[in-house]
């Protein structure tokens, strides 16, 4: 049996990431991993994570199974800080997955078996493992124009042009804030539109949310999501508590069916939960646990969102020192674009030979398609990477 098997493409990250380590220079700059760093370069345990891993060790009794959707507390907490109140509770089903990464497979399981001739409509570029998931499991995606290479901002105008091409029943799947990998972000008035768009075609929107706190704060990176699942008539939602608790490793994310139809929720969460079963039984707790610790506890919650706003903070620092450093080297606003993204990410939207030469010259590490990890630099690195970009033809 085991000889039928075939080589599977390598990720192109973790390639990344076992070359930047073998790479014995002392400049080299790792903007590639997609996780934040604070200035020493260490992705941390944030203070109110290790606070509530502390009551939760003191205070668990057991390591019994919770439900096939995970902890319900959880889920309430989660869905509030995500939704707010733009939708009733009731009209929420919710089941908690292995990160982010567990909560969209689990959706367009969801989608393959509600509508199996459904098309995935998806943002160029986005995500990579979206594509990889989907390819997997054999689902017709169709790229809608996103990014503007020209402009490193949002080809609006092409965006709604592809998505008018869909027809009803068909996914649109949107990325709620801090988009990945380009860091550009449409406004309110265009998640209008979009959401107007999705309405008049009969489409059903699925909204990636990763980075909320991230961008512009932890409520106004909300503001698209509880846009959409207010507006139409159902939507999937797909969370990750890994960036903004910090919690990479513990696989914390949580899968939401939203129906303006209340009597519709019963069938969709024991629908979340049949998924569960099929894949994994019953979803990790520990870092659905600390979150809700965090969440429900007034003091552990302001600690948090304190720290989260430092983090937000200084990676729009690190944004606006580099496009400045760069205008002060090429005595132009070209990459201005840098200070105006938002999130870990930004898309240079230079060529994967410019991308070449900035590693094997600069030591300067990055994704292919021009994709670097604000967070993985700091203050001293900043004018280093400027002039490697200017030095490189960038």
């Amino acid at each position: 049996m085991f000889e039928n098997l075939k080589a599977q493409p390598a990720d192109k990250i973790l390639a990344l990431m076992q070359a930047y380590r073998e790479d014995p220079r002392e400049t080299k700059i790792d903007l590639g991993v997609g996780v934040y760093k604070n200035a020493e370069g260490v992705t941390p345990v944030m203070r109110a994570v290790k606070a509530a891993e502390k009551v939760v060790w003191e205070e668990q009794q057991s390591k019994s199974y919770t439900g096939l959707i995970g902890d319900p507390a959880y889920s309430d907490a989660m869905i509030k800080l995500i939704l707010g109140d733009a939708v009733p509770r009731a009209n929420v089903g919710a089941a908690a997955t292995p990160g982010g990464t567990g909560a969209c497979r689990q959706a367009f399981e969801l989608i393959r078996m509600a509508s199996p001739g459904a098309r995935i409509f998806v943002s160029d570029p986005t995500w990579p493992n979206h594509i990889s998931i989907l390819n997997y499991l054999g689902m017709e995606m169709v790229p809608y124009r996103y990014f503007d290479s020209e402009t490193r901002g949002v080809n609006f105008d092409g965006m709604l042009e592809d998505l008018k091409q869909a027809k009803a029943g068909d996914v649109v799947l949107l990325h709620g804030c801090c988009h990945n990998p380009t860091g550009a972000n449409l406004n309110l008035v265009q998640w209008r539109e979009v959401v107007d768009l999705i309405n008049a075609q009969g489409l059903v929107a699925m909204v990636d949310i990763a980075y909320q706190g991230f961008g512009d704060g932890l409520e106004e990176d909300a503001q698209a999501t509880r846009l959409v699942a207010s507006s139409v008539k159902e939507c999937l939602i797909a969370a990750s508590c890994s960036k903004n608790f910090g919690v990479y490793r513990e696989r914390t994310g949580l899968l939401m069916a939203v129906s303006q139809d209340s009597g519709q929720t019963t069938l969709n969460q024991a629908t979340l939960a049949f998924l569960n079963r099929q894949n994994y039984s019953f979803p990790p707790d520990h870092g659905a646990r600390v979150v809700t610790t965090i969440l429900n506890d007034d003091a552990l919650r302001a600690d948090w969102a304190a720290e989260l706003e430092e983090v937000r903070l200084s990676m729009l620092g690190l944004r606006q020192q580099l496009a400045d450093e760069l205008q002060r080297l090429t005595g132009s606003d070209r990459f201005g674009f840098i200070a105006q993204h938002r999130g870990m990410f930004s898309r240079l939207g230079t060529t994967p030979q410019l991308v070449e030469k900035l590693r094997a010259e600069h030591a300067i590490y990055m994704v292919g398609d021009s994709r670097m990890n604000i967070a993985g630099l700091n203050a001293k690195t900043v004018p280093i990477l400027a002039k490697a970009i200017v030095d490189a033809g960038v």
